[in-house]
């Protein structure tokens, strides 16, 4: 900033000697003298106003006063080289020196523009006191384009207002940021974003939520994003996510998800700013029982911890669940219940019990000694406690049960969203999320959060399976079939499937297709009802399915024979069959694909044979349209060939 200051110091110091320079000139006039004499008298006004500006400029905002002391150098330049032209001694010289009529007028008329832009950014410079809250008017530089002129007034005060005026300000930013995109870009360019920063670090209540609020509408572009991040937004939203008021903090996390939304690459920057653990804590905030370092239970509720582990782990997990606890804002603990389909005492309230009292305790060698099938022969993930206290322990919890339901419920909300958007094609983060309590929080809330909590919690949890599927270290530590997070997510995925009337079923179809790999061959109740939302559903819901029954049966799936018997013996193969002749190219394509696997892996299958398969698939063979997609274009003629090697003797290979 100093160096800003000298520079444009320098610069007013230019013209106020530019300016004296051309009044002691026009005084030595031989031509045109009575325009000389105006533009004397307008040149010396603008250095009164000049050395003004001079004194206060090492407070005034820079952007304006920039733009309207380069603007008023070309004026007087202009006006030096009128009245060095009307000084010429000799008769000669002046017949020879032409000066249009029109000059002085163009001239003058610029530096009556220059003396209203030099004025007005006085006036924007100081208080509002000084001002008597005056309007401040419309400086000419900006005639052209007037909401300049608006947003110059407004940063101007976020420097130099009271809180309150900086909190109007900060409101009149965000209703322009919100009209218009170009407005949006003006306020960046203009200088607004610092500002608004320093609001959001240090302001009151309401100008802190303006402030957060402004920051993440003028994040809509990855452009606008890298802008703001360089500004330092990462520290400031991290502060405020840590000691902020809980209001405060549902505007920041909105604002991360609008800022990682539209720019990706700043995922990082928000988590070694520690926002990704302070987002889990509020989401475990009230939703899982914190760590007993945070949350000192009392003895009985230890025990009775205690005894429902002791009696969870003697009994069939598919038999009995009880509900989760949640810790309250008198350290109570009270269970919900959530029966899933055919379990009439299930909920996923004893894996998060499960969860919370190993993490309390060393793992015992019978644990440890597990078995897996296929490529999960791993031991429970213990190493985590650490990570947990971190995260639970990253933000003050003072006074936050007593806050208004309301602010809690959309803090939990924007966390979600946020925690959904960050998680977003990052590995990094999504392995933070897995290794703390995130997924039990999503599993909760999706059992008894708000509308909105579940759809954020579902998408979340579509995104960080989605990164799990490519990412085989994430798959096996996070989702092994051993791991009790990992089955409550899979219970309440599961449940929102089998309902299959929610607008949460889109997300959870991905999410249980992101996951195919990690299955064991003894989990049995995926592939039922996937393939019951095959049979006359949305067209969006049917392609959904038919991609995520792909991941079962593809061939990269170790166990994709197991699962295209499931898919035959839940009766897939006379859905697939309607998709591959009637249904619409986006889902055509898929339902062949699927056809094609199961031909291929089971092909030996009496249904194949029942339901003419093969027949449809050279069916298929002979429309162009499916023929040259390259993901069936090597498929299709191995299932054919396959499946007519095996039914060859009851029909004849055409």
């Amino acid at each position: 900033m100093a160096d800003r200051d000298q520079a444009i110091l320098k610069d007013l110091a230019r013209n106020i000697q530019l300016a004296d320079t051309i009044t002691k000139i026009a005084n030595e006039a031989q031509s045109f003298k009575q325009d000389c004499q105006e533009l004397q008298a307008k040149t010396e006004k603008l250095a009164v106003l000049l050395r003004q500006v001079a004194r206060v400029s090492s407070v005034s905002y820079q952007r304006p006063t920039r733009r309207i002391v380069d603007d008023t150098e070309q004026v007087l330049d202009k006006a030096m080289q009128l009245v060095v032209k009307c000084r010429a001694n000799g008769i000669l010289k002046r017949v020879f020196t032409i000066i249009p009529a029109a000059a002085f007028r163009k001239t003058l008329m610029q530096l009556e523009n220059s003396l209203g832009d030099v004025s007005w950014l006085i006036r924007v410079s100081a208080s509002s006191e000084e001002n008597d809250d005056e309007y401040l008017g419309l400086p000419p530089i900006a005639a052209n384009e007037p909401i300049l002129c608006l947003i110059w007034e407004q940063i101007a005060i976020l420097h130099t207002g009271s809180m309150e005026e900086k909190c109007d300000a900060a409101a009149s930013l965000v209703s322009l940021a919100r009209d218009n995109d170009r407005y949006g870009k003006l306020i960046i360019e203009e200088g607004g974003v610092p500002p608004l920063l320093k609001l959001a670090y240090e302001g009151e209540l309401e100008g802190q939520e303006n402030a957060a609020r402004a920051i993440g509408l003028l994040g809509r572009d990855a452009e606008s994003v890298e802008q703001i991040v360089n500004a330092g937004v990462c520290s400031t939203f991290a502060k405020n996510l840590k000691d902020g008021h809980m209001k405060v903090q549902s505007v920041v996390a909105w604002a991360v998800s609008e800022l990682a939304s539209n720019h990706p690459k700043c995922q990082d920057h928000f988590a070694q700013n520690n926002i990704v653990r302070f987002l889990v804590s509020h989401l475990a905030f009230e939703t899982v029982q914190e760590h007993s370092k945070y949350a000192i239970a009392s003895k009985q509720n230890i025990s009775s911890l205690h005894s429902a582990l002791v009696a969870s782990n003697s009994q069939n997990p598919k038999d009995h669940r009880t509900a989760p606890p949640q810790q309250q804002g008198n350290g109570n603990i009270s269970k919900v219940s959530c029966p899933m389909p055919n379990q009439a005492n299930s909920s996923i309230s004893n894996v998060v019990t499960n969860t919370i009292a190993i993490k309390t305790r060393a793992p015992t060698n019978a644990q440890q000694a597990q078995p897996d099938s296929h490529m999960y022969a791993m031991q429970p993930n213990h190493h985590n406690q650490h990570q947990d206290q971190q995260v639970l322990g990253g933000t003050s919890t003072k006074g936050r049960e007593s806050e208004d339901p309301t602010v809690k419920a959309q803090m939990k909300a924007m966390a979600a969203r946020a925690l959904w958007k960050l998680s977003k094609g990052n590995l990094s983060i999504c392995r933070n999320l897995t290794e703390s309590r995130a997924l039990l929080c999503f599993a909760v809330l999706l059992e008894k959060g708000p509308e909105d909590v579940k759809h954020f919690s579902a998408m979340a949890l579509m995104e960080i399976t989605a990164v799990a599927e490519k990412n085989s270290d994430l798959r096996r530590s996070a989702f092994k079939p051993t791991s009790t997070a990992a089955k409550a997510v899979l219970e309440q995925l599961l449940h929102i499937v089998e309902k299959a009337d929610s607008d949460l079923l889109i997300p959870s179809i991905r999410a249980i297709g992101n996951l195919a790999r990690t299955f064991r061959a003894t989990e049995t109740r995926i592939i039922g009802p996937l393939v019951n939302l095959l049979d006359e559903r949305e067209p969006e819901v049917i392609m959904e399915a038919t991609v995520a029954l792909n991941k079962f049966a593809t061939t990269e799936n170790y166990l994709s024979e197991t699962h295209s018997k499931a898919i035959i013996n839940a009766g897939g193969v006379k859905h697939l069959i309607q998709l591959v002749y009637f249904g619409e190219q986006m889902i055509q394509i898929p339902a062949l694909t699927l056809l094609c696997y199961i031909a291929i892996k089971q092909p030996e299958s009496k249904t194949l044979a029942q339901e003419e398969v093969l027949i449809v698939l050279e069916w298929s063979f002979k429309q162009a349209h499916l023929v040259a997609e390259p993901s069936i274009e090597a498929l299709l003629p191995e299932a054919k060939s396959t499946l007519a090697t095996y039914q060859s003797r009851d029909r004849p290979f055409h």
